[in-house]
């Protein structure tokens, strides 16, 4: 079947992968994905076909997804967390588009790694919230930093990806710095590391001490609004409902 569904699997354990994700992967006559995405799809499914492409090599595994779905083929391009953030759908969509290639193709939906890592913290995206990469690998740093900026200035909690590398050491700082312009140094701040996988690890921390916190790439950084509060050791960002008569 000439077919690419472009699958989002979650965080990586298969407990938060979606039936429609499992569907898909069980159909699939190959799977392509980043290697170390391959490394956790071969525990649940042995008997698959895999194929893996290293870091960096996004537009590679669209064209192979591409050629194999030419020939016939059902195929699975797979993304951690939901394949339409941050992941392979616009690049596939993209290169379809401009290739003018005819080819059925199903964005399918996964749990976020700010999903999973809202709810091992409690509720700290209750109310509107923003989602920011600071890796600056295809977007300028100045870029990034201007939607902190702004997204703080709007009272967003804020949701950021990609916080720090063995390169990048200062972006969460600057973020930080930026976003205390605008919040008190007390803002409540979550870090999850290895979000909704068996290793998962959590702590909550606030704003002006997010410097001495431990955070990777591995970790999801949730920095709360102007109502965001602590209690009984979850992170809470009301949406209002306390000030209607029935709560």
């Amino acid at each position: 079947m000439k077919r690419i569904d472009v699958v989002g699997f979650g965080p990586g354990d298969d407990r938060h992968m979606t039936y429609q994700a499992r569907e898909a992967i069980e159909k699939a006559d190959v799977i392509i994905g980043y290697t170390t995405y391959i490394r956790m799809l071969e525990r649940y499914f042995p008997t698959a076909s895999f194929m893996d492409t290293p870091m960096t090599k996004e537009i590679e595994r669209c064209r192979m997804a591409v050629s194999l779905a030419e020939e016939g083929k059902r195929v699975a391009l797979v993304s951690s967390g939901d394949a339409g953030v941050y992941g392979m759908a616009g690049i596939l969509l993209q290169i379809l588009e401009k290739e003018g290639k005819d080819i059925p193709v199903e964005v399918i939906p996964g749990v976020t790694a700010a999903n999973a890592g809202a709810a091992m913290l409690g509720a700290p995206l209750m109310h509107d919230y923003a989602v920011i990469s600071l890796s600056d690998r295809m977007t300028p740093l100045e870029d990034i930093m201007r939607r902190v900026e702004y997204a703080a200035m709007g009272d967003f909690v804020l949701a950021l990806y990609n916080p720090k590398s063995r390169k990048r050491t200062e972006y969460l700082g600057m973020a930080a710095e930026r976003i205390g312009k605008y919040r008190s140094g007390r803002t409540p701040v979550g870090i999850v590391r290895h979000a909704g996988r068996p290793e998962a690890q959590m702590c909550l921390t606030t704003l002006e001490k997010l410097g001495d916190a431990f955070v990777d790439m591995f970790s999801i950084v949730i920095i709360g609004n102007s109502k965001t509060y602590v209690k009984n050791g979850r992170m809470i960002t009301p949406r209002g409902y306390e000030s209607k008569e029935a709560f």
